[in-house]
Order: structure tokens, then C-alpha cells, then sequence
């Protein structure tokens, strides 16, 4: 398994696991405390941009679409901002 499948697998663990509420206390958690409840660890940075992600795909199957539609969502997303950045580097 590489490294990108092994993030989707837990933002997907986490957009099951956690209501968006409970991801955002999380988010403040690790902010705060350098830790949080969410059973996620690792640099704060990583650990708001991983829990970010599954608050983003749990918040868009709470509003009726498939994980595996809000997974290729959150990636498309992903794609279009590095697009960006790329296009404003040139």
C-alpha cells in the first residue's frame, strides 16, 4: 500500500467514525493541545489536514452522497488547487 492510499483509508476510517462537529473539536484540539480524541496523531499540520479532509467528505455523505463519490470529490478538489498553484509558479 502507498502512502496515498494509506491517507484515503483513514480519512475514510475517521468520515465513518466522527460527525463533523466532533472532527472540528478535534481540529481545536490538536490546536490547542498538540493532541486530540479523534484517534489520529502525527505533526499537528499533518493531523488538521487529514482530519480537514474526512470533516470535508463526512460533511458531503451527511448530505446524501456515497463515501466513495465524496472521496473522488475531496480529490478533484485537491487536484484543482494544485492546478493552481502549479499555473501561478509558470
Amino acid at each position: 500500500m502507498n502512502r496515498q492510499e494509506t491517507h484515503i483509508k483513514e480519512i475514510r476510517e475517521l468520515a465513518k467514525k466522527f460527525t463533523p462537529e466532533q472532527i472540528d473539536s478535534c481540529i481545536v484540539q490538536q490546536m490547542h493541545e498538540g493532541t486530540n480524541i479523534c484517534d489520529i496523531s502525527g505533526p499537528t499540520e499533518y493531523v488538521i489536514n487529514e482530519l480537514s479532509k474526512a470533516g470535508f467528505v463526512r460533511d458531503l455523505m451527511d448530505k446524501g452522497m456515497s463515501m466513495s463519490d465524496a472521496v473522488r470529490e475531496l480529490a478533484k478538489r485537491i487536484r484543482l488547487v494544485q492546478m493552481a498553484f502549479k499555473e501561478e509558479r509558470e
